[in-house]
């Protein structure tokens, strides 16, 4: 049998999405409008909202259900 690889993350999931949102901006902004520069920004909106996602189900707040 086989052993997966482990990978060690360095940066934590939040700070991951955010610096792909900010990188996709950044490069939609340097593109003239277009199907391309509509694309990075509606991947930046999913990584912000994934980033919002994670945040909320990884808060002290949440309780599991009794």
């Amino acid at each position: 049998m086989t052993t997966r690889r482990r990978f060690k993350q360095k940066l934590s999931l939040q700070e991951r999405l955010a610096l792909f949102a900010k990188a996709a901006r950044e490069k939609a902004s340097l593109l003239r409008p277009g199907a391309e520069k509509d694309e990075l920004l509606r991947k930046a909106r999913q990584a912000d909202t994934a980033a919002h996602l994670n945040e909320w189900a990884s808060s002290p707040g949440l309780q599991q259900p009794k």
